[in-house]
């Protein structure tokens, strides 16, 4: 990603930010996949140029339910046409937004994290849920469990709604929960009907210049969501993976600690990893 001739002004674990105007920058998307908060030593094949189009995809589909990072400019209008041609497929002209201080987690099956503190308190965040559930139940409502924003190398943290509304305040923290409640809610029966559960997912917001909230970064990708095949789906059982949980699973396995550097991941799980995003882009698109 050097080729480009705009002033890089961040890298983060998977999307590097470069600067065009006082209004807007280029995003784009690198092959980096992180874990547990931690960049992992080899790239997946392809990732970068997925991702975004599986973004692009649902900023597309979902745009009726709120506004969000697009310009409406292309690469082309930004960039010299090679260094355009060269990451046409995995970067976007994003507006420049203040970045809403909280994870937007939204849960709609108990797995994960959840799952672990469901088996120990009864709760998932703190939330109090009914007895008996099973791993990987639909749980009875979808639950917004918002989380702090680390910086690279940090770890989120689960935070109550108050403390959410302590960080960002009352008004915010309503629209923020209402507007991730409403995205989930209808991309996860889209992609039912496509083969692919959403089991949870996060998104980031962001405020334009005049205050309105605004859908930015990725959006229902396998990196920023737990993507389960339906066909294989079976409560009481942890669905095979069919995104990033793949990697993750192995890392489990590994013995790693999950502390900085991570383990050399195997080639056949590079593999399978990358055949996993391509496939949920074929899946959610064609």
């Amino acid at each position: 990603m050097n080729n480009i001739s705009l002033k890089k002004t961040y890298s983060g674990k998977v999307r590097d930010l470069y600067e065009i105007d006082d209004k807007r920058m280029l995003m784009v998307a690198t092959d980096r996949l992180s874990a547990f908060d931690v960049i992992l030593p080899e790239p997946i094949p392809g990732k970068g140029e997925i991702l975004t189009q599986i973004s692009n995809f649902w900023f597309e589909k979902l745009k009726h339910i709120m506004p969000n990072h697009f310009t409406g400019d292309t690469v082309y209008d930004v960039l010299p046409e090679n260094e355009a041609r060269a990451v046409e497929q995995r970067a976007v002209v994003a507006k420049r937004l203040t970045p809403v201080k909280i994870e937007a987690i939204v849960r709609g099956y108990l797995a994960g994290s959840g799952w672990k503190e469901y088996q120990k308190n009864g709760t998932v965040c703190g939330i109090r849920l009914p007895d008996g559930l099973r791993e990987a139940d639909k749980l009875p409502e979808v639950l917004f469990t918002p989380s702090t924003k680390a910086e690279v190398g940090g770890h989120d943290e689960n935070i109550s709604f108050a403390e959410c509304e302590k960080i960002i305040g009352k008004e915010l923290a309503a629209q923020v929960r209402d507007k991730a409640v409403a995205l989930y809610t209808e991309a996860a029966a889209y992609a039912e009907t496509r083969g692919i559960i959403i089991c949870d997912t996060k998104f980031e917001f962001g405020l334009d210049e005049n205050g309105t909230l605004t859908l930015m970064d990725e959006v229902l990708t396998p990196d920023s969501s737990r993507f389960w095949p339906k066909e294989h789906y079976r409560p009481g059982s942890n669905p095979p993976s069919f995104d990033k949980q793949f990697v993750r699973d192995w890392l489990e396995q590994s013995g790693w600690d999950k502390q900085p550097p991570a383990p050399q991941v195997p080639a056949d799980i590079i593999g399978k990893t990358a055949a996993k995003y391509r496939e949920a882009l074929r899946l959610l698109t064609e």
